[in-house]
């Protein structure tokens, strides 16, 4: 095994919904990894028969959603002894589950949304108006509020074909924020602000649909408890390596969402923008993230 990686495969595509998104960000990751010096091949990724040439030193994933995020790749990759980015499979498996991420929250004392979790529309005991969500799914595919009963019904219907676990929240009505971190970095935050509605599927990938603020135009004292909930978060779930933390903003208190551990990295990403802020530029971040990740799993292997 060498001491440091030089051939990098790229996963890319994957059998989620968010398929298309993961191809984006695999080619933007692929360009990124060549200029910061890697030897860098493409894995376009359907199922778990893809296969990583022999001469990889590590895999980067670039998967979204189910199987990426989930730590079913992970374990693929551990099996097969190739280290990879970012969380590992222990880590993946509780923040996909959004529920079980939002535990980790509450018992690290980071603010989140009350929620339930449920099957049925009968379940439900979460007073009007809510927000519902897929328990496992990313880019807020299946997700949007609920005000009445029948939209309640409609919401249901519809996050219910895409998981059989649905997260039932009280809705916050904020600032939409999300906050990068870069192993113990923490980088600035970045408010979102859609033109129409929330930051759903449509608003995230269509351009000029939403205005980005970063750093987010907030007092001191805020931005500083916010980034620091935010590293407690990135931690309570385990080694992340790199994350992107969700809040909303109502009335200046800040509600915890969830930990996305493989973000969108194209280069007009969110991550990457922070990080931008900062001085680092997408090959150089690419290039932190595959150092802190190679220092994690050389560890691992140690432990």
């Amino acid at each position: 095994m060498s001491d440091k990686p030089h051939h990098i495969a790229v996963l890319m595509g994957g059998p989620s919904a968010e398929r298309e998104v993961s191809l984006r960000t695999g080619a933007a990751c692929v360009v990124a990894l060549r200029e910061a010096g890697y030897h860098v091949c493409e894995v376009i990724v359907d199922d778990d028969k893809f296969v990583v040439p022999d001469e990889t030193d590590l895999a980067f994933i670039a998967l979204h959603g189910t199987f990426g995020e989930d730590g079913q790749v992970q374990d693929i990759l551990h099996s097969r002894g190739i280290p990879f980015t970012g969380a590992n499979a222990a880590t993946s498996r509780i923040t996909i589950d959004k529920e079980k991420t939002k535990e980790k929250f509450r018992q690290s004392g980071v603010p989140t949304p009350k929620g339930q979790l449920v099957r049925t529309l009968e379940e439900i005991t979460i007073p009007l108006p809510v927000f519902i969500k897929p328990n496992s799914q990313g880019s807020s595919v299946g997700s949007r509020s609920a005000s009445t009963r029948d939209e309640l019904t409609a919401a249901m219907a519809d996050a219910l074909k895409f998981d059989s676990e649905v997260l039932v929240e009280q809705l916050i009505n904020g600032r939409e924020l999300t906050v990068g971190v870069l192993g113990d970095q923490v980088l600035p935050i970045i408010e979102i602000r859609p033109l129409d509605g929330f930051y759903d599927y449509t608003n995230k990938y269509t351009k000029g649909r939403t205005e980005y603020f970063c750093p987010a135009r907030l007092p001191e004292e805020l931005t500083k408890r916010i980034r620091d909930y935010a590293l407690v978060a990135h931690r309570s779930v385990g080694d992340t390596i790199y994350s992107r933390v969700d809040f909303l903003l109502e009335n200046n208190t800040p509600y915890c969402l969830e930990i996305n551990t493989i973000p969108g990295m194209t280069a007009t990403s969110l991550l990457p923008k922070a990080a931008a802020a900062v001085g680092i530029t997408f090959p150089q971040l690419c290039r932190r993230i595959v150092e802190i990740s190679w220092a994690a799993r050389m560890k691992e292997r140690s432990a």
